[in-house]
C-alpha cells in the first residue's frame, strides 16, 4: 500500500473539522493544507516540485546528495529544501538529513466562479 500524501487547499475551518475527525478516531490520510491555491502555488514552485518528485520514494537525502541528482547548485538546493521544512512539506531526521515520507502524492483544489 502506498503511503500517500494529499497536498490541498482547505480553509481554517475545515482543517479544524478534519482534526476534530481525526482525535475522534476517524482515519484523515495524510494531508498537507494550504490557506489558498497561491500559497500552494507560492510554496511548490517549478523546482520545489523537481525537488519532491526526486525525493517522493527515497528516504533520507542529504541537500548535497539531492543537488547533484537535480543537477543544481547547493545554495538554489538548499534555499528550497527550507522553503518547503518551513512549509511542514518536508521532515528533517535526527541526523540532519532531509525526508520527504511518502511514495505518492495527490494534489487537490477546486477553482470557482468569482
Amino acid at each position: 500500500m502506498l503511503n500517500k500524501v494529499t497536498l490541498t487547499v482547505s480553509s481554517r475551518e475545515a482543517v479544524t473539522n478534519r482534526t476534530l475527525a481525526a482525535f475522534r478516531g476517524e482515519p484523515q490520510g495524510a494531508v498537507i493544507s494550504f490557506a489558498s491555491p497561491e500559497m500552494l502555488w507560492q510554496t511548490l514552485t517549478r523546482k520545489r516540485w523537481e525537488l519532491l518528485k526526486a525525493m517522493t520514494g527515497r528516504g533520507p537525502m542529504t541537500i548535497r546528495a539531492l543537488s547533484r541528482e537535480l543537477d543544481r547548485d547547493v545554495k538554489g538546493v538548499h534555499g528550497d529544501v527550507h522553503a518547503l521544512l518551513d512549509a511542514g512539506v518536508l521532515d528533517r531526521t535526527e541526523e540532519g538529513r532531509i525526508l520527504f515520507p511518502y511514495d505518492a502524492v495527490h494534489v487537490d483544489f477546486e477553482l470557482e466562479a468569482a
